[in-house]
Protein backbone atom coordinates (compact mmCIF):
# COMPACT_ATOMS: atom_id res chain seq x y z
CA UNK A 1 0.00 0.00 0.00
CA UNK A 2 1.45 3.42 -0.91
CA UNK A 3 2.39 5.52 2.10
CA UNK A 4 0.80 8.85 2.93
CA UNK A 5 3.47 10.75 0.96
CA UNK A 6 2.10 9.31 -2.30
CA UNK A 7 -1.42 10.37 -1.39
CA UNK A 8 -0.26 13.83 -0.31
CA UNK A 9 1.76 14.44 -3.48
CA UNK A 10 -1.16 13.27 -5.63
CA UNK A 11 -3.54 15.65 -3.86
CA UNK A 12 -1.14 18.59 -4.08
CA UNK A 13 -0.59 18.06 -7.82
CA UNK A 14 -4.33 17.78 -8.47
CA UNK A 15 -4.96 20.95 -6.51
CA UNK A 16 -2.19 22.84 -8.31
CA UNK A 17 -2.40 21.49 -11.87
CA UNK A 18 -5.59 19.45 -12.18
CA UNK A 19 -3.56 16.30 -12.85
CA UNK A 20 -0.90 14.18 -11.16
CA UNK A 21 1.74 11.73 -12.42
CA UNK A 22 3.01 9.41 -9.69
CA UNK A 23 5.83 6.97 -10.59
CA UNK A 24 5.99 3.69 -8.63
CA UNK A 25 2.52 4.13 -7.17
CA UNK A 26 2.14 0.35 -7.17
CA UNK A 27 5.00 -2.04 -6.43
CA UNK A 28 6.89 -3.85 -9.21
CA UNK A 29 5.56 -7.14 -7.87
CA UNK A 30 1.92 -6.05 -8.05
CA UNK A 31 2.43 -4.49 -11.49
CA UNK A 32 3.98 -7.73 -12.76
CA UNK A 33 1.13 -9.85 -11.40
CA UNK A 34 -1.51 -7.54 -12.87
CA UNK A 35 0.26 -7.57 -16.25
CA UNK A 36 0.41 -11.37 -16.14
CA UNK A 37 -3.32 -11.56 -15.45
CA UNK A 38 -4.13 -9.03 -18.18
CA UNK A 39 -2.10 -11.01 -20.73
CA UNK A 40 -3.75 -14.26 -19.62
CA UNK A 41 -7.20 -12.74 -20.05
CA UNK A 42 -6.21 -11.57 -23.51
CA UNK A 43 -5.08 -15.07 -24.49
CA UNK A 44 -8.38 -16.43 -23.15
CA UNK A 45 -10.33 -13.91 -25.28
CA UNK A 46 -11.75 -12.24 -22.17
CA UNK A 47 -10.63 -8.82 -23.36
CA UNK A 48 -13.10 -7.49 -25.91
CA UNK A 49 -13.07 -4.47 -28.26
CA UNK A 50 -13.95 -1.32 -26.35
CA UNK A 51 -16.95 0.94 -26.95
CA UNK A 52 -17.50 4.68 -26.84
CA UNK A 53 -20.47 6.48 -25.35
CA UNK A 54 -22.97 4.97 -22.93
CA UNK A 55 -26.60 4.01 -22.73
CA UNK A 56 -28.32 4.24 -26.12
CA UNK A 57 -25.20 5.90 -27.58
CA UNK A 58 -22.87 3.00 -26.69
CA UNK A 59 -21.23 1.61 -29.80
CA UNK A 60 -18.13 -0.06 -31.16
CA UNK A 61 -15.76 2.56 -32.46
CA UNK A 62 -12.69 1.00 -34.02
CA UNK A 63 -11.76 4.27 -35.75
CA UNK A 64 -11.84 6.16 -32.43
CA UNK A 65 -10.24 3.66 -30.06
CA UNK A 66 -8.47 0.37 -30.56
CA UNK A 67 -8.09 -1.06 -27.07
CA UNK A 68 -9.49 -4.31 -25.70
CA UNK A 69 -10.92 -4.23 -22.18
CA UNK A 70 -12.32 -6.30 -19.34
CA UNK A 71 -14.04 -4.63 -16.40
CA UNK A 72 -13.25 -5.53 -12.80
CA UNK A 73 -16.25 -7.08 -11.05
CA UNK A 74 -16.21 -6.02 -7.36
CA UNK A 75 -18.10 -9.20 -6.47
CA UNK A 76 -15.65 -11.56 -8.17
CA UNK A 77 -12.17 -10.07 -8.19
CA UNK A 78 -8.90 -11.98 -8.21
CA UNK A 79 -6.35 -11.55 -5.44
CA UNK A 80 -4.27 -9.08 -7.46
CA UNK A 81 -7.33 -7.13 -8.58
CA UNK A 82 -8.39 -6.85 -4.94
CA UNK A 83 -4.95 -5.55 -3.97
CA UNK A 84 -5.15 -2.87 -6.67
CA UNK A 85 -8.78 -2.04 -5.83
CA UNK A 86 -7.91 -1.55 -2.16
CA UNK A 87 -5.16 0.92 -3.09
CA UNK A 88 -7.56 2.90 -5.25
CA UNK A 89 -10.13 3.00 -2.45
CA UNK A 90 -7.46 4.26 -0.05
CA UNK A 91 -6.56 6.95 -2.61
CA UNK A 92 -10.25 7.89 -2.98
CA UNK A 93 -10.64 8.34 0.77
CA UNK A 94 -7.45 10.38 1.00
CA UNK A 95 -8.44 12.70 -1.85
CA UNK A 96 -11.88 13.19 -0.32
CA UNK A 97 -10.28 14.11 2.99
CA UNK A 98 -7.70 16.47 1.49
CA UNK A 99 -9.66 18.02 -1.40
CA UNK A 100 -13.34 17.47 -0.49
CA UNK A 101 -14.10 16.02 -3.94
CA UNK A 102 -17.08 13.95 -2.88
CA UNK A 103 -15.79 10.81 -4.63
CA UNK A 104 -18.30 8.06 -3.93
CA UNK A 105 -17.71 5.28 -6.49
CA UNK A 106 -14.92 3.71 -8.50
CA UNK A 107 -15.00 1.67 -11.72
CA UNK A 108 -12.05 0.23 -13.60
CA UNK A 109 -10.94 -2.21 -16.29
CA UNK A 110 -7.90 -3.76 -17.91
CA UNK A 111 -6.97 -2.12 -21.22
CA UNK A 112 -4.69 -3.65 -23.83
CA UNK A 113 -3.74 -1.66 -26.92
CA UNK A 114 -2.31 -3.89 -29.68
CA UNK A 115 0.57 -2.46 -31.73
CA UNK A 116 -0.54 0.44 -33.92
CA UNK A 117 -3.83 1.08 -32.10
CA UNK A 118 -4.74 4.35 -30.42
CA UNK A 119 -7.52 6.29 -28.69
CA UNK A 120 -8.23 9.58 -30.41
CA UNK A 121 -8.53 12.88 -28.59
CA UNK A 122 -11.48 13.03 -26.21
CA UNK A 123 -12.74 13.88 -22.73
CA UNK A 124 -13.86 11.21 -20.27
CA UNK A 125 -16.97 12.97 -18.98
CA UNK A 126 -20.12 12.29 -21.00
CA UNK A 127 -22.11 15.26 -22.32
CA UNK A 128 -25.28 14.12 -20.58
CA UNK A 129 -23.69 12.74 -17.40
CA UNK A 130 -21.45 14.78 -15.10
CA UNK A 131 -20.84 12.14 -12.42
CA UNK A 132 -17.25 11.31 -13.39
CA UNK A 133 -14.86 13.53 -11.44
CA UNK A 134 -11.41 11.98 -11.77
CA UNK A 135 -9.92 9.76 -14.47
CA UNK A 136 -7.08 7.40 -13.60
CA UNK A 137 -4.73 5.07 -15.43
CA UNK A 138 -2.04 2.82 -14.00
CA UNK A 139 0.54 1.29 -16.33
CA UNK A 140 1.78 -2.31 -16.38
CA UNK A 141 4.62 -2.27 -18.95
CA UNK A 142 8.09 -3.40 -17.92
CA UNK A 143 11.14 -1.82 -19.56
CA UNK A 144 9.14 0.54 -21.75
CA UNK A 145 11.21 2.68 -24.14
CA UNK A 146 10.01 6.09 -25.30
CA UNK A 147 10.96 5.03 -28.83
CA UNK A 148 8.16 2.43 -28.58
CA UNK A 149 5.55 5.22 -28.46
CA UNK A 150 2.26 4.65 -26.64
CA UNK A 151 2.27 7.92 -24.68
CA UNK A 152 -0.80 9.37 -23.02
CA UNK A 153 -0.97 12.87 -24.52
CA UNK A 154 -2.59 15.17 -21.99
CA UNK A 155 -3.65 18.58 -23.31
CA UNK A 156 -3.11 21.26 -20.67
CA UNK A 157 -6.11 23.63 -20.82
CA UNK A 158 -4.70 26.37 -18.60
CA UNK A 159 -1.78 26.80 -20.98
CA UNK A 160 -3.60 26.87 -24.31
CA UNK A 161 -3.52 29.86 -26.65
CA UNK A 162 -5.78 31.03 -29.46
CA UNK A 163 -3.45 29.50 -32.06
CA UNK A 164 -4.08 25.74 -32.51
CA UNK A 165 -0.53 25.16 -33.68
CA UNK A 166 0.76 26.27 -30.28
CA UNK A 167 -1.32 23.86 -28.20
CA UNK A 168 0.47 22.75 -25.06
CA UNK A 169 0.45 19.11 -24.06
CA UNK A 170 2.39 16.65 -21.94
CA UNK A 171 3.30 13.17 -23.16
CA UNK A 172 3.33 10.57 -20.37
CA UNK A 173 4.91 7.25 -21.31
CA UNK A 174 3.38 4.03 -19.91
CA UNK A 175 6.13 2.92 -17.54
CA UNK A 176 5.18 0.11 -15.19
CA UNK A 177 3.77 1.21 -11.83
CA UNK A 178 3.10 4.83 -12.85
CA UNK A 179 -0.28 6.26 -11.87
CA UNK A 180 -1.89 9.20 -13.69
CA UNK A 181 -5.01 10.95 -12.38
CA UNK A 182 -6.71 14.04 -13.81
CA UNK A 183 -9.98 15.97 -13.73
CA UNK A 184 -12.29 14.20 -16.17
CA UNK A 185 -14.15 17.31 -17.33
CA UNK A 186 -11.08 19.49 -17.85
CA UNK A 187 -8.52 17.50 -19.79
CA UNK A 188 -8.73 16.34 -23.36
CA UNK A 189 -6.32 13.50 -23.98
CA UNK A 190 -5.41 10.75 -26.40
CA UNK A 191 -3.41 7.52 -26.47
CA UNK A 192 -0.75 7.45 -29.17
CA UNK A 193 0.10 4.27 -31.11
CA UNK A 194 2.82 1.97 -29.82
CA UNK A 195 5.01 -0.69 -31.42
CA UNK A 196 4.18 -3.37 -28.81
CA UNK A 197 1.24 -4.35 -26.65
CA UNK A 198 0.48 -1.56 -24.19
CA UNK A 199 -1.10 -2.68 -20.90
CA UNK A 200 -2.86 -0.56 -18.30
CA UNK A 201 -5.69 -0.37 -15.84
CA UNK A 202 -8.00 2.56 -16.57
CA UNK A 203 -10.85 3.83 -14.43
CA UNK A 204 -12.89 6.67 -12.96
CA UNK A 205 -13.82 8.07 -9.59
CA UNK A 206 -17.38 9.39 -9.57
CA UNK A 207 -19.54 11.46 -7.27
CA UNK A 208 -22.94 10.37 -5.97
CA UNK A 209 -25.85 10.99 -8.34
Amino acid sequence: MPNSDYFKSTALALQRDGYAVVPDFITPMLATELARECNAQNLASLLTPAHVGHGMQRQHAELIRGDHTNWFNPLAMSVVQTAFWDQMQALRRSLNQRLLLGLDAFETHYALYPPGSRYRRHRDRFRDDDLRVLSMVCYLNDDWLESEGGALRLYLPALQTDAPETEIFRDIFPHSGTLVVFLSAEFEHEVLPATRNRLSIAGWFSRRA
